[in-house]
């Protein structure tokens, strides 16, 4: 069992298995085609990204360095949010990015989402944590992988 604290963004509580990314998940790449198929999941479509391509995502704890890509990027999250297609939590071992945090916290305002989000939690914690782990986030932003 390990340990780390973040930064809170958007608070909340979680108990689930975590997806992966090593590199920066591309918003619009990952979340557009599930969005516009009005899909029940969402099945990662970003293919220059073997961490997460073809997994779903829908109800998980996405751990990742940070969001890249296009401006839409906040929009997409929002998106997805309003659609209750969207993963759990949202867990940057980096500082998040404007656009992530634009549509996370739009989507817990105009959407009453309750997705989670959790920055700088450090490169240790994305060493350490593996697609398929169990974790637990608490209120705090103390994110433990089981």
């Amino acid at each position: 069992m390990k340990e780390f604290k973040g930064r809170v963004i958007s608070s909340g509580t979680f108990k689930g298995e975590a997806v992966v990314s090593r590199q920066g998940v591309n918003t619009l790449a990952t979340f557009q085609s599930s969005a516009l198929k009005n899909a029940k999941k969402v099945i990662a479509g970003d293919q220059n990204n073997p961490d997460i391509y073809k997994k779903n995502i829908t109800g998980k704890a996405l751990c990742l360095p940070e969001t890249i890509g296009s401006t839409t990027g906040g929009m997409v999250i929002q998106t997805i949010c309003s659609m209750k297609i969207n993963p759990s939590a949202f867990l940057f071992s980096q500082h998040i990015d404007p656009l992530a945090a634009s549509g996370i916290v739009l989507s817990r305002v105009w959407e009453e989402s309750d997705v989670i989000a959790i920055d700088q939690l450090g490169e240790e914690f994305l060493k350490a944590v593996n697609t398929g782990d169990q974790i637990e986030i608490k209120e705090d932003g103390t994110v433990i992988i089981l």
